[in-house]
């Protein structure tokens, strides 16, 4: 299927920006880190590749406005369009060298998410959605998993590390979610994690406290995939409250009502 002018403008930014991230990836030991918070990393490496989708996106694109990790928030003269940008989604795998990190790029029209690309520069995996015209994984369309029992699911979560807090209540979480499904995984990287659920490696995920540019993208897919992701509760608030749950249909039901059971 021929790309839209749209997709094409955002996969030549994302594929230029992921080349930067395989160069600065094979000298991982050289690069320059600074710290922003305990086991938080920004490299040389974020910094490139948000330069470079920001001058890619910029160019094609006059005047929609961004919303970075890094550099925050740079309104544009359009104040209908909104990039959603996490130059490098996976910080930490990055810098141990370990090849499962992503770009991840959404884009908000009138508070409403119309196109959406995860990246995978290593495997060189681009998951791609527009708004009504479904999910792909590179020219292949992709639907979420079929299961209907979390005792044949794998779900991905994510767990807070050293100095993010609520580590009793995921550890409570952790503990039922373990109790009812085939298995869990921890990948380190929420935009992937979306992504493999759009295309039915996953199952379900869960996580607390994710940012916008963690998830925007990833949203979209699940949802163009056939899947449903909310908060929670069940509730269309993950961009405001940052807990996201996304899956199936069935499988999203069953983790909704599982981890309402839990105390906090």
């Amino acid at each position: 299927m021929p790309l839209s002018a749209l997709m094409n403008v955002m996969t030549r930014a994302v594929r230029k920006a992921g080349r930067s991230l395989i160069r600065d990836f094979g000298e991982v030991e050289q690069l320059q880190v600074s710290v922003k918070g305990p086991a938080d990393f920004v490299t040389n490496a974020d910094y490139k590749a948000e330069d470079i989708l920001y001058e890619e996106l910029s160019r094609d694109r006059p005047g929609y406005g961004f919303l970075f990790e890094e550099r925050g928030e740079i309104p544009g003269r359009d104040k209908t369009h909104t990039w959603i940008i996490d130059p490098l989604d996976g910080t930490t795998n990055f810098l141990h060298g370990i090849p499962h990190f992503a770009i991840s790029v959404g884009l908000m029209r009138d508070e409403e998410l119309v196109a959406a690309m995860v990246y995978n520069p290593i495997q060189d995996e681009m998951y791609s959605s527009e708004k009504g015209k479904g999910a792909f994984l590179n020219d292949r369309r992709i639907r979420v998993a079929a299961r209907r029992r979390l005792s044949e699911s794998v779900v991905v979560t994510g767990i807070p590390h050293m100095g993010k807090p609520n580590h009793e209540m995921y550890l409570k979480e952790l503990e039922a979610v373990m109790g009812q499904v085939a298995s869990v995984r921890r990948f380190g990287s929420a935009a992937l994690d979306l992504a493999y659920v759009a295309a039915g490696r996953f199952d379900a995920f869960w996580e607390h406290g994710l940012k916008p540019w963690d998830v925007a993208a990833g949203m979209l897919l699940v949802r163009e995939a056939g899947g449903m992701v909310t908060d929670h509760e069940g509730k269309p608030r993950t961009l405001a409250t940052g807990n996201v749950l996304a899956g199936n249909g069935q499988i999203h039901r069953a983790m909704v009502d599982l981890l309402k059971t839990i105390k906090h």
